[in-house]
Parts: C-alpha cells; structure tokens; sequence
C-alpha cells in the first residue's frame, strides 16, 4: 500500500473524513462571516452586489486552489474599497473590471519574479498609516449611508457635508445603522456559546428583521431583476491610460501586501504551517484575472476570514472552497433575502470595520518607535487626497527617517569633573562628512591648552571625517593642548590608509579583545596586545584605578588553575580591584599548611584585605587531573607538586557524589576528577584555621566553579553536586545525582 507523502498534494487532497470533520463545518463560519461583508463592501465602492458575492466566490474557488496558503480565506476587502471607489468614479465599472485583470497580471509578475518576500520590507508603520487612512475613509462615507444619504467621492466633502446630513438624518436608518453598531460593538461581551455565531451575520440579520417592522421608510439594496443582471463585463478604457496602469499598481500592491500580511499572521497561529508567498501570490493574481474576466471586485486575503476559519477548526483549502460555493449557491438561489436587507445595516457593519483598522496599539507602537509623524502623514494623506499618494509619501518619510538614524552621529565636548583642564570629546554613530558642522561646532568649544580624550565609538567613519579630525588634532597640539585618541568603536581610523571606509562590525572589537587568546601565530602578542589596550580601553580603566590608588578592597580569594585558557575576570564579568588571585597547577590547597605561597595568600585575603569570599575554580581538559587520574610520572618538581591532589583521587575512586552528578551531565573521567577535586579542595580550606574563624565571625561564604571549555560555561560545584548557573537571575539549578 502505497503511502502519499507530499505536504502539498495533502493539502490539495485531503482525507474525507477530515474534509467532513473539520473543514465542512469551518466552511459555513466563514461563509456566514463573508456574506454580509462581501456585499458591504460591493455597495460602498458602488458596484454591482453581485460583483461582491461573485469576488467571494473567486477568492474561495480560485485563489483557494491555487494559492501557497492552505487556511487562508480571500474575497473582497475593506482596504481596497476607497481605490476600488474612485476608479469607478472616474473610469466606470467596466474599466475597473479591466484594472483588476491588470493588477492581476502584476500580482502573477510579482510571484514569478520571486518578489513576495520583498513586499514584506514595507515600513510596517506605513502599512498600519495606510489601513488607518482606509478605515478614515470607510467610516466618513458610511455615515451619510447611516444616517440615510450618499455617500460622497471624496473625504473633505463627506466632513463638509456631514453637518447638513446630521440635521436632515432619516430616522429609520440611523435607527437600524446604530443596532447594528450597537450589536458589532457588544457581540465581544456576550458568552462564549452566542459568540459562535458571527456577528455582522446577526447584526444585518436583526436589521433586516427590524426594517420590516419599523414604521417608516428605510432604503434597502436595490437589484434589478436576477442578481447577475447588472453584472458588467470588462472593456477597454476611452482613454487616461496613465491614471489606468498607476490604478492597476495601485491594486497589485495594496492586495499583495494585505495578502502577504494575512498570511505572515496565519502561520504564526499555526506553527507547522509555512506558506509559499511566491506561489500564493500567482494564486491571487489568477484570481483577479478570473475576478475582472467575469465583472466582480478584486479580491485578496482577508486576515479577519483568515482567523476565523483557523479558529473554527480548518485542516487544508477545502474549508475555503467550500465557502465559496455556498455563497455561489446562495448568490443564485436567495436573490430575494438580499432585496430586504437595509443599506445603512450594510454601512453600520463597513464603519465598525473601518474603525476597528485604526487600532491603538499601532499609534502606541509608533509613538514608542518614534514614527508618529510618518504614521500621522500616512493617514492624512491616504483620506485627504489618496492611497497610492499615501502609501508612497509614507515610505518616503520612512526611508528619510531610517537614513537619518543611520547617518546621525552624536558629537559632545564636555569638561571632565575633578579635573584641572581635562575633556572628553565623545563620537558615537556613523561619523560621515554630514558631520562635519556639528564636529567643528564642538571642538571649538574645547580650550587651547586643554588635555583631551578624544573617544570614537564609531561604526562607519568617512575620508573626510578622519582628515577633518586628524586636522583639528594637529592644531590643538601645536597650541600647546595634549590630544588622547582612544578608538572603542567597530572601525579604526588606521584602515582608511588601505582603501576606502567601510562599516565595522562588533565581532571586530571582540577579536581585539580577546586577541592575545587567539591561537594564530602573532610576532609579538603582549606587545601588540598591549598597544590594542593603550588605544581603545586605557582610558575606561583608568578613572576605576584612581579610585584604587590608596589600597585594594577586592571581594573574592579567587583560587583557580594557572592553565592559560582560564581568565578569571572574564567569567566572572568583573574588573580591576575585584579580584585577588591566586593560580597553581591544578587549583590545589595543600593541607596543613605545607605551601607557603597558597598558605600566605589565604592570610593575607582574609585578614589582612577581609574579603568576603573564597572562591576555587576549576576547568575541564585539565592537565593536572589528566595526569593524576592517570598515575603518570611527571618528574621532579611536578610529582611533588601533584601529591597534594592525591587525596582527589582517593575520593573520587571510592565514589564521590560530585563525581556521579558529572558522570550523568556527560562528563568524561578526568572532568569529574576535575570537579571533585574543587569540593574536596573547598572541605581542605573549610578545615584552615584561618578561613574558619573568618566563616564564623564574618560570614565568610566558600563556593566552587568548573569552567566548561567546550561551552564555555560556568557551574557551581558543592561538596554534594553540581549545578548550573541559571543566566537570567544568577540561581542555581541542580544536576541530578545517580
């Protein structure tokens, strides 16, 4: 029996119990969901209804089947109502058929070309200022249609207007538009069971039940005779060609970035799920050419479709197939029911709509971001003179934003406190020639003769940058002032001798750092390292020393291996003063006192600098314990040496806990001895005299670490185990023990 592996195929065919199971039942949510909407938003772009049912009808069938996404849900949407408008206005309904076959095509170029990704580097700030716009501009025509009239082509007229309309408001349909609002707004708050059923299904519903009771005149959908009686196929513009082709981009791209958004949202909800954006793209260019071939809207994903059907328990793209044919069924069987529903029910469902698409947390975003204004741009554009106008002012002001950030350098003087004629001259950012006015403006404020720490913490310096700041250095010098150029930056002002400027990066400045650590060969690695340390870190250390200039006050006995790969201020992040270190082979504490060097270390730390805990640190791949464990003859001087680490060896062999808890972490044999011999040499220094009286007087706290080379990470080791030390709060987690 042969077994169907492929995730697409899958998708296409999927199991019928499945099919009957989960995506039937999705199916009639999302039908119930989409059926009032498709028809709202046929009547405010002022197309046939049928042009809205027949665009749901595609989205489902056609976009459905061959999109890249299996859950995804398309038909007609708000945020191609406004354009949709105003090429209707101004070409007719046939042309507008002809666009969307147009900016179908684009969409199948888009997908072709692999440019699906691309659309996704849209400034999500312009896209959220362009939804706002749209949903502006929803909301402002609806309201005549609300409050009984029509709606106007253009924002600035439906605002002047309003106030004429609100005193000549017709009762019946504000009275019907506001349950339907009411019911939209309340739905939310009702219990889970009622929520089931959509509500704009309910609202229009209860409208449509309300206009046949209510005793006056409410205006209601008009259709001539069948439903596809008004259906207008596709013609060839008069003329305007320009206006034509910029309409067509303007739909390709809006139903592309909307889809591409949906979908981005869809895969988040459904994490073993990846959509193919390029095939999903060709999928919806297919559509609206079908969509403009047989007179209906254009059509794209619709993220709040989308989200409905995934909620409702869809499995693969029979959910929206489904959920176009019961809107074909219903657009051809039920002609009558859509004869009775109010318009201004239809304008209450679209309002809420377009506010729900100015959403808070955007403006939040934006505001936090520091994009407000471009947001702000976006929207008043988008309902004042256009979308494509909007949309593309937006990414202006975006780009122009992101240049500014990426340019913009910080350049201060400042006296340096406690300090005769001490400045600091501090550059930070990408420090380019548009630098060069606030550059000249600071460092003339710095005094003749004034000792100056010039501190560039650049990522990108230009020619004329460097030239401008070597200039002013050699002038302050030749006036008798001293100049310090410390580099803490990703770039190096040496390297514009070799070519031209390039932007560092941070993995730059860990090299440097770490260089002498580093294993390629280097002719001189203390002196160069310490030139590396003159030019970019002297400085910052050196206030710390000051302040450390009449004696040390360090916090740890830091007892640890003298194995080069071992720096203890590096894992233990702390600097200069913090510290007193003492290294031998091995990390070993010889009892009762037999080493002078280890024993004069311990009395000097504890009582003559009182500090307030000792460490022993040991290290994996250790040589010492290779060599204890395996009994090796060292020679003279060595031998001697490790005798101290006997009793180690002894512990270990007669099964020590630590030992047993580094075995399960996966530690080999010389690594537990290793980790063993830090509790056992933590019990020798707990037994000192010295350290004893210091516990018990002072609360002097003894702790054990083993520095994993292969991770390098760091674990806490007891008398008893072993543990890691968690990153984020500094607590321990420990190991098991067999």
């Amino acid at each position: 029996m042969s077994t169907d592996t492929d995730p697409a195929r899958r998708m296409l065919f999927p199991g019928l119990s499945s099919v009957f199971r989960h995506d039937l039942p999705a199916s009639v949510v999302v039908f119930l969901v989409a059926l009032p909407l498709s028809i709202g938003v046929a009547v405010a772009t002022g197309a046939p209804v049928a042009a809205g049912l027949l665009a749901a009808v595609v989205g489902g069938l056609v976009a459905g089947l061959l999109g890249g996404s299996s859950l995804q849900v398309s038909g007609p949407t708000a945020s191609l109502t406004v354009v949709v408008a105003q090429s209707i206005v101004q070409y007719g309904w046939a042309a507008t058929c002809f666009i969307t076959i147009g900016a179908g095509v684009l969409q199948v170029l888009f997908g072709l070309s692999r440019l699906a990704r691309g659309a996704l580097a849209i400034a999500p700030v312009v896209v959220h200022g362009m939804l706002a716009g749209i949903g502006v501009t929803i909301a402002l025509q609806q309201m005549h249609v609300l409050l009984g009239g029509e709606s106007h082509s253009s924002s600035w007229a439906s605002i002047v207007d309003l106030p004429r309309q609100l005193m000549s408001v017709h009762p019946g349909d504000a009275f019907v538009g506001g349950v339907v609002i009411a019911i939209l707004l309340g739905w939310r708050y009702l219990p889970p069971v009622l929520r089931m059923v959509p509500a704009p299904l309910v609202a229009v519903v209860t409208a449509t039940g309300l206009a046949m009771v209510v005793p006056t005149s409410i205006e209601r959908i008009y259709v001539a005779g069948t439903l596809f009686h008004d259906i207008t196929l596709p013609a060839l513009p008069g003329g305007g060609w320009g206006g034509i082709a910029l309409a067509m981009v303007t739909v390709a791209l809006i139903a592309s970035v909307e889809t591409l958004l949906s979908a981005v949202a869809v895969d988040r909800m459904q994490p073993g799920r990846r959509t193919d954006m390029d095939r999903e793209l060709i999928g919806h260019g297919i559509a609206n050419v079908v969509a403009g071939v047989v007179g209906a809207l254009p059509v794209a994903a619709v993220i709040v479709r989308s989200i409905t059907n995934v909620k409702a328990g869809a499995r693969s793209k029979a959910s929206t197939m489904f959920a176009g044919l019961w809107i074909l069924v219903f657009a051809v069987a039920l002609v009558d029911v859509v004869q009775q529903i109010p318009e201004a029910a239809l304008a209450g469902v679209l309002i809420v709509i377009g506010m729900s698409l100015i959403k808070l947390a955007h403006i939040r975003l934006a505001r936090r971001a520091g994009d407000l204004f471009v947001y702000a741009a976006t929207v008043l554009v988008v309902v004042f003179v256009n979308l494509l106008v909007g949309m593309l002012l937006g990414l202006a002001l975006a780009f122009a934003l992101l240049l500014w950030r990426v340019v913009r350098v910080v350049i201060v003087a400042t006296p340096v406190p406690g300090t005769e004629n001490g400045w600091l001259v501090a550059v930070d950012g990408t420090c380019t020639f548009l630098a060069l006015p606030r550059m000249a403006a600071e460092l003339a404020r710095v005094p003749r003769n004034a000792v100056v720490t010039v501190e560039m913490t650049v990522d990108f310096i230009d020619h004329a940058a460097s030239d401008a700041l070597y200039d002013w250095v050699q002038q302050h010098r030749s006036l008798g002032g001293t100049v310090e150029l410390v580099e803490m930056g990703a770039v190096r002002l040496a390297d514009l001798a070799g070519g031209p400027p390039a932007r560092g990066h941070a993995r730059h400045l860990l090299d440097e750092m770490l260089g002498p650590w580093r294993r390629t060969p280097r002719v001189d690695p203390v002196t160069a390292g310490i030139a590396a340390y003159h030019r970019s870190h002297a400085h910052v250390v050196r206030p710390h020393l000051g302040e450390l200039l009449d004696g040390q006050n360090p916090d740890a006995l830091f007892l640890t291996c003298a194995d080069s790969r071992i720096v203890p201020n590096v894992i233990t992040n702390s600097g200069p003063g913090d510290l007193f270190t003492v290294r031998n082979i091995g990390n070993l504490v010889p009892a009762d006192g037999r080493d002078t060097s280890v024993e004069a270390a311990i009395v000097y730390a504890l009582e003559k600098l009182a500090v307030r805990s000792v460490v022993v640190c040991g290290h994996s791949k250790c040589g010492a314990m290779d060599a204890l464990y395996h009994e090796r003859v060292t020679g003279p001087g060595l031998d001697d040496w490790l005798a101290h680490g006997r009793p180690t060896l002894q512990r270990y062999r007669h099964g020590h806990p630590v030992a047993a808890a580094a075995a399960t972490a996966g530690f080999g044999p010389v690594d537990q001895l290793g980790m063993v011999n830090v509790a056992v040499q933590l019990e020798t220094l707990a037994a000192h005299p010295v350290v004893r009286r210091a516990m018990t007087e002072r609360g002097v706290v003894l702790s054990g670490l083993f520095f994993d080379i292969s991770s390098a990470r760091v674990m806490e080791i007891t008398p008893s185990g072993i543990g890691h030390i968690d990153d984020a709060s500094g607590s321990v987690t420990a190991l098991p023990v067999q």
